[in-house]
């Protein structure tokens, strides 16, 4: 693996600022959680606070002031504690963090209930997403106490609350380059720990053992982890479209539904692919995996810049519907099914879904101006599928126990789009 560049998070901050002008932004960690009362599962931080500060533990608050002369960054942590961090590992001191994490100024984590509404109160809005932290919570609310006195008297004061996505979201959306070779790489990882598992998946074999092979596949290149829950789906498991238990075995007939993706600098992947565990796929399941085969190309091919995830959408519908109808599924013309959407008995979801520091992505797909048009950096699933559940399709009964979808990620690009996952 190539050096990855730097994440800019000093640029990323200037810019949330601006966009800040004579507000601010809380960003608390995410909560560590616990299985079974006081076991810690492995800790995900919080994406937002990621994306501004490069804070990926836990405990950590961060105030951004764009209304501030000074004092724009500040951060509270915790202090140094022998007796905590022999359990969870050493904690740098207060001086460490500040030259580590540029931050204008750090406070003890301690302290944030008495600094932290005297940092907010002075600008108007607050963004910060209510009940993200209890702790956070009583921190605004008497911010925006203060604010409405200080408002009263001097003619400014922290008065509204905004969510932090309406500075963050369309940031996040465009990806830069450094985040660009992070996703490359959880894509690279995850392609690799395909070929590595498709060859398990056989009859008898257990949804739970090819999981194990893929997600260890994911550890042994570099990866933190799986980026979401991978799905194993044999048969109609396969009908569920967030099936996770990988429980069963499976069949000598069944079709094989794997969705994994690896997350690498807490950056995600996401691919599916659908197998038979015979190595054969012919009669009626053979020619639904090639509708969505074709659904997939025709969805890649309309991803350029300018197009938009709606007419992606539209082009992979299309071919599901005109797939449906050639089954013999459904009747009546394609123009006809789409336009009573019977279509979406078959195929009930999106076609897309930004990627990112998170499998869901933030960022709007429509805004003010109908749908968000597409630019270089932005980064997105393309995955249509179909699912034919016990007694869905009465025409064709074979398929009945079947789903098929076919995924990869897309990266936009100013000559047009590269798949990332081929």
């Amino acid at each position: 693996m190539t050096e990855l560049p730097p994440l800019p998070f000093e640029a990323r901050r200037d810019l949330i600022l601006t966009r800040l002008a004579g507000g601010s932004m809380v960003l608390p960690a995410a909560p560590v959680q616990f299985m079974g009362g006081d076991s810690e599962y492995r800790y995900r931080p919080d994406s937002e606070l990621l994306y501004a500060t490069g804070w990926a533990g836990p405990n950590c608050v961060a105030v951004l002031r764009g209304f501030a002369d000074g004092d724009r960054f500040v951060l509270f942590v915790p202090e140094r504690d022998a007796k905590a961090e022999l359990w969870t590992g050493p904690r740098p001191d207060l001086e460490e963090v500040k030259e580590r994490y540029g931050a204008d100024v750090v406070h003890p984590l301690r302290e944030l209930a008495e600094r932290g509404p005297g940092l907010l109160a002075g600008g108007d809005t607050i963004h910060y997403r209510l009940a993200a932290s209890a702790g956070c919570d009583g921190v605004v609310r008497e911010a925006l106490r203060r604010g409405r006195v200080r408002r009263a008297r001097k003619g400014a004061g922290a008065h509204v609350l905004a969510d932090p996505g309406a500075v963050l979201d369309g940031m996040r959306l465009r990806k830069d380059e450094a985040e660009i070779a992070r996703m490359r790489e959880a894509a690279r990882i995850t392609v690799e720990a395909f070929r590595d598992a498709l060859p398990e998946v056989r009859p008898g074999a257990g949804e739970w053992e090819v999981e194990a092979v893929i997600e260890s596949g994911f550890r042994r290149r570099g990866a933190g982890g799986p980026a979401f829950a991978t799905i194993v789906a044999s048969g109609a498991n396969a009908c569920t479209l967030h099936y996770s238990a990988n429980g069963s075995r499976i069949g000598a007939d069944d079709l094989v539904l794997i969705d994994a993706g690896a997350e690498f600098g807490w950056y995600a992947a996401d691919i599916t692919r659908t197998v038979p565990a015979s190595g054969r796929l012919d009669g009626a399941r053979g020619e639904a995996h090639e509708v969505v085969r074709r659904a997939h190309r025709a969805a890649v091919a309309a991803c350029t810049p300018g197009g938009t995830v709606e007419e992606v959408h539209e082009e992979a519908c299309f071919a599901i519907a005109e797939g449906l109808v050639g089954m013999g599924v459904v009747e009546g013309t394609v123009w006809q099914v789409l336009a009573a959407k019977r279509h979406r008995a078959f195929y009930p979801h999106q076609t897309s879904h930004w990627l990112g520091l998170d499998t869901h992505d933030p960022g709007l797909y429509r805004d003010g101006d109908g749908p968000v048009r597409l630019e270089p950096g932005m980064v997105f699933t393309v995955e249509p599928g179909l699912y034919f559940g016990p007694g869905s399709c009465p025409r064709v009964p074979e398929l009945e126990g079947t789903g098929i979808r076919i995924e990869d990620d897309v990266l936009i690009t100013e000559e047009g789009a590269e798949v990332l996952t081929e």
